[in-house]
C-alpha cells in the first residue's frame, strides 16, 4: 500500500510511529525546505503534553495510550528532561475555584520546553528518514487533492492508495480548497476561540504555578459565552505566530531560560449558527483587522485601558517579554466584538477574587490570540482520503493529535 501524508506534525508522527515497521510505503509532503525550517507551531512552541479526558479534543482517547505517547515524546529528548504538574489534583484548590463559579479541569502536564523541541523533532525525523519505507518530500506545498477512482492525486501528480491530510490549523488554505471540492466532508463548522494573551508578574500566580504548573479553568461569563484559560507559561515568554495573511500572539516557556513573568491565553468560545459556516474566516478577519490597526504587529494594552476602552500610551510596572519590534501600544476594543471583550473582562474580574492581583491595572493584554477549531471533517465520506490531527477539527493538542494519527495507523494495519 502506498500512502501520502500531507504535513509533518504531531498527527503525522503518531501515524508513522504506528505503521513504521509495516510494509506500508509512506510519502510525507512538507512545505518547508527542510526539518530545521519547518513551522510546526504545535510542537515548536512550548511542547506542553498532558494526560486528560477533559481537554485536548473531541475524541475518546484512552488514558493509557495518552501516557504512552507522552513517554514517546519525552524519550525523544534524549535526556528525559521535562517539567511536570497536575491541574487541580489538590481538592482544596478545586473547591476554591468551584465556589467562585469556575469549572476546574483535571490534567497531568509534562512540559518539554521550547529550547529542546528542535532537537526532539530532529531526533524523530532522523529515525524515520532512515527507514526504507518512509520518504520525505520537503519544499512540496500541496495546493489541492483530487480523488481519481480508487486512487488519490496530490497537485495532479502521483497516485496514492490513501492520503492523510495532517496540516494542522495553519494549513487552513488547503483544507478550504478540499472543502470547496468536496463539501460533503464537513460535519460541523461553527466554532472558533477568540481571546487575548495575558501577562503578569510571576509573584501574583506563583502559588498556582508551584502547585499545578498550569491551571486549567472554564467559566460561563455573564454574556453567556464560555471562557477558558489555555497554555499557561510560568516564567515564560510571549511570542508571535505568523499565519501568512496575519500575525497572532502566543506564549511559550523554556526549560533553562526563565523570565519574571507568567503568560496565559484567555479564550472566548464563539459558536455561531446557520448560515455561518466559516469559523476560520471569521477569526482570520478579526486577526487581520487587529493587524491593520497595529501595522502588521500585534496590539498591547494595559488591563485598565482594555477594560475602559482607552488606548495605552505608556506601560508601568510590568515589562513585556515580547520583543518591542513585534507589538504596538493600542486599543484592542477597536478590533474585537464588544461581547467578546465583556466576556474576557468578566473572567478576569472573577479570577481576581480567587487570585488577587490578576486584575491589576498594569497587567498586560495582547491581541489577537485566536485558536482555530477548523471545520469538523468526516473520515467516513471517502475510503482513501482522511484527515488527522488539528485540521480534522477533532483535536486541539499535541497528544490528542498524536493519538489521532496513531489510531488511524492502527486502522490501516487492521488492528
Amino acid at each position: 500500500m502506498k500512502i501520502a501524508i500531507i504535513g509533518f506534525g504531531a498527527a503525522a508522527i503518531g501515524f508513522i510511529e504506528r505503521v513504521k515497521k509495516s510494509e506500508v510505503e509512506i510519502h510525507i509532503f512538507e512545505k518547508s525546505k527542510d526539518i530545521y525550517s519547518s513551522s510546526i507551531s504545535g510542537i515548536r512552541a512550548d511542547g506542553k503534553l498532558f494526560v486528560s479526558k477533559e481537554m485536548g479534543g473531541d475524541l475518546d482517547i484512552d488514558l493509557e495510550l495518552q501516557k504512552k505517547l507522552v513517554d514517546f515524546w519525552i524519550e525523544k529528548t534524549g535526556n528525559g528532561d521535562c517539567e511536570t504538574g497536575s491541574s487541580f489534583s489538590n481538592m482544596e484548590y478545586y473547591k476554591l475555584f468551584y465556589q467562585k463559579g469556575f469549572q476546574p479541569i483535571h490534567s497531568d502536564f509534562y512540559h518539554l520546553g521550547t529550547d529542546q523541541l528542535k532537537e526532539v523533532l530532529f531526533n524523530i525525523y532522523e529515525e524515520y528518514r532512515q527507514l526504507p519505507n518512509i520518504h520525505f518530500h520537503f519544499e512540496n506545498p500541496v495546493s489541492h487533492v483530487d480523488l481519481a477512482g480508487s486512487k488519490v492525486k496530490i497537485n495532479d501528480e502521483g497516485a496514492f492508495d490513501k492520503v492523510y491530510v495532517a496540516v494542522g490549523r495553519s494549513g487552513h488554505k488547503l483544507i478550504k480548497a478540499i472543502i470547496k471540492a468536496y463539501p460533503q466532508i464537513v460535519l460541523d463548522s461553527t466554532k472558533v476561540d477568540i481571546g487575548v494573551r495575558f501577562e503578569l508578574p510571576n509573584h501574583i500566580v506563583e502559588d498556582l504555578n508551584r502547585e499545578m504548573y498550569e491551571f486549567k479553568v472554564k467559566y460561563k461569563s455573564k454574556t453567556g459565552y464560555m471562557v477558558r484559560t489555555f497554555c499557561n507559561n510560568p516564567s515564560g515568554y510571549v511570542v508571535t505566530e505568523n499565519y501568512g495573511d496575519f500575525i497572532t500572539v502566543n506564549g511559550h516557556s523554556k526549560i533553562k531560560e526563565k523570565s519574571k513573568n507568567t503568560n496565559f491565553a484567555i479564550l472566548t468560545t464563539v459558536q455561531l449558527t446557520e448560515p455561518f459556516n466559516d469559523p476560520i474566516g471569521y477569526g482570520s478577519n478579526i486577526a487581520e483587522l487587529s493587524n491593520m490597526l497595529g501595522g502588521k504587529r500585534v496590539m498591547l494594552q494595559t488591563y485598565s485601558h482594555f477594560k475602559d476602552s482607552k488606548r495605552t500610551k505608556n506601560l508601568y510596572r510590568v515589562n513585556p517579554t515580547l520583543n518591542e519590534n513585534n507589538f504596538i501600544l493600542g486599543d484592542i476594543n477597536l478590533a474585537y466584538p464588544r461581547r467578546i471583550i465583556e466576556s474576557i473582562i468578566d473572567f478576569i474580574e472573577n479570577l481576581d477574587t480567587v487570585v488577587p492581583g490578576v486584575a491589576n491595572s498594569d497587567n498586560l493584554v495582547y491581541a489577537p490570540e485566536i485558536k482555530f477549531y477548523s471545520n469538523t471533517l468526516s473520515n467516513d465520506a471517502f475510503e482513501n482520503l482522511k484527515f488527522i490531527g488539528d485540521c480534522s477539527g477533532f483535536t486541539r493538542s499535541i497528544i490528542y493529535a498524536t493519538a489521532h494519527g496513531y489510531v488511524m495507523g492502527e486502522e490501516v494495519l487492521g488492528g
